[in-house]
């Protein structure tokens, strides 16, 4: 498979896109006003602790406070890892009373692991990590922890035995997949810089006031070249010439035989238009996903979780529908896998397959997921069958707000469900409001104020039903345009004092 990573940097808006034999399998944004929190680290201070929830509430100086549970306090496990930033815990591990660990009033470091989403705050740990290269350094302890990714089991024993010899004490370290084949040059480097970034860290912890930030992430874009621009990838393209620069120049350092596949974008065109990016990121965030043999995907979010309907749609295959139902449903498998890893959702997901009759069918469904979500670097979890209603529920690791949160914001009208009351809906809510009003002021006059469709259709298609109105409430309406309600929206304004007077018998 053929992987490139496309650097589109603007002056309000970075993005960075991931192809995989030319389709879009990744997009991140960043914005200044909005950058990546995921592994900042705060000196904050407890405003609450929630022995019910096994969790506390720090203030870390933002809208929201930030969410730490009980097993976001307690060392990950001392084995092997896949390097991530807090290792493995399990679920079902048992925990201390969340009382004995902290209280409110006192001062901790917390690090980010997960961004806000919608009303939630940050999610937060106290298990500061530091992540490298070739290398993840968590302080405390005195573990080597290496990538499950790594299979070899020499290089495993090899890079254990490299890294216990260079390790500061009071340090543990988790050597990340990017670290096989690598010599003790680069790791000593690596370590030295991580060492350095954790003492300046620690510095600033001590001078810092609660809530403050005391240790900055790397950006997007130097947090990717980082992270992902391995041997794996065949090549790396950017469209401006100093993050060229800086990324040539940073690559001497730590992988110098990678520097040949970064290229400089020439073209007079955008760069995410010249290689077909742009059309898709406008799809990514459409409702419906077709697929290449006519089958579809209908995608939509909710505040429980995100599901999915696979249909057949235009799908023509052979005179067997199971055997049609089966192939539409294994392409859907795949093309979902994509889907949710390029619109990032995450938390829980209900995917409505096309019913199978038989059992073996249903197996290779889960089975075709199972494979395809081995690419997804997010933890992914997904049940073992295919309900007896078609249903196969999994979940992924939630970091950030997904696509479609990231490049939209809730409709000011709809409040985000994508439906409006109708105008015969507006109309009886308007009558109820005034037969509250009558009952209790018996007032009269009033100047209605509606958008200007409800209005044409007040006037022109419920005349008689107005005039029923006018006559059972003895109101004297006089209705007016107004182009800043929406269609589902109303004003009611008192002629005899002069003012609003919606909200008094609104319900």
């Amino acid at each position: 498979m053929r992987t490139e990573i496309f650097i589109n940097h603007g002056i309000h808006e970075s993005r960075i896109a991931i192809l995989e034999d030319g389709r879009l399998s990744e997009i991140w944004v960043e914005r200044p006003e909005n950058e990546r929190m995921v592994g900042d680290v705060y000196k904050g201070t407890v405003t609450a602790v929630l022995p019910g929830l096994q969790a506390a509430f720090v203030e870390i100086g933002h809208e929201r406070t930030a969410f730490l549970q009980v097993r976001d306090m307690i060392e990950a496990d001392k084995g092997d890892s896949d390097g991530s930033r807090n290792g493995r815990r399990s679920r079902h591990r048992s925990y201390p009373n969340i009382q004995s660990l902290i209280r409110k009033g006192e001062k901790v470091l917390v690090q980010v692991t997960k961004e806000p989403i919608s009303t939630k705050g940050a999610r937060v740990t106290t298990q500061v990590s530091l992540p490298g290269r070739f290398m993840v350094l968590v302080p405390g302890g005195n573990w080597v922890g290496v990538s499950r990714k790594i299979a070899s089991w020499n290089e495993r024993r090899r890079l254990r035995d490299l890294v216990t010899k260079i390790k500061p004490d009071g340090y543990s370290v988790i050597v990340r997949t990017e670290g096989r084949n690598q010599s003790d040059r680069e790791f000593k480097r690596d370590m030295k810089q991580l060492v350095k970034n954790y003492d300046r860290l620690t510095k600033a912890n001590k001078k810092a006031q609660a809530p403050a930030l005391v240790h900055k992430e790397m950006g997007m874009t130097s947090s990717v070249i980082r992270d992902l621009f391995t041997d794996n990838i065949d090549r790396l393209v950017v469209d401006d010439k100093e993050l060229y620069k800086e990324i040539t120049a940073y690559l001497r350092q730590v992988s110098p035989e990678l520097r040949q596949r970064v290229e400089f974008h020439r073209d007079r065109r955008p760069i995410f238009d010249a290689f077909k990016i742009e059309e898709e990121i406008e799809k990514a965030t459409n409702r419906t996903v077709w697929m290449r043999r006519g089958g579809a995907l209908v995608i939509d979010y909710a505040e429980a979780g995100t599901f999915i309907d696979v249909n057949s749609a235009r799908y023509v295959g052979s005179d067997d529908q199971e055997e049609n139902n089966l192939n539409t449903n294994l392409e859907a498998s795949r093309e979902i896998a994509r889907q949710l890893k390029l619109r990032d959702v995450g938390g829980i997901i209900v995917i409505d397959f096309i019913d199978m009759n038989e059992e073996r069918n249903r197996r290779k469904i889960i089975d075709r997921l199972i494979d395809e979500f081995k690419k997804d670097r997010a933890k992914v979890s997904i049940s073992d069958r295919v309900s007896e209603f078609g249903l196969v529920e999994m979940t992924r690791q939630r970091v950030r707000p997904n696509l479609l949160h990231t490049h939209s914001e809730p409709c000011p009208i709809c409040s985000g469900t994508g439906r409006i009351m109708g105008p015969d809906t507006t109309l009886t809510r308007i009558e109820r409001w005034l037969q509250r009003s009558y009952a209790a002021t018996r007032e009269k006059r009033y100047v209605l104020k509606v958008h200007p469709d409800v209005a044409s259709y007040i006037l022109e298609n419920r005349e008689e039903r107005l005039k029923s109105l006018r006559k059972a409430t003895k109101a004297r309406l006089q209705v007016e345009t107004d182009t800043s309600l929406g269609p589902q929206d109303y004003r009611f304004f008192s002629t005899k004092r002069s003012l609003d007077v919606t909200a008094e018998f609104r319900v």
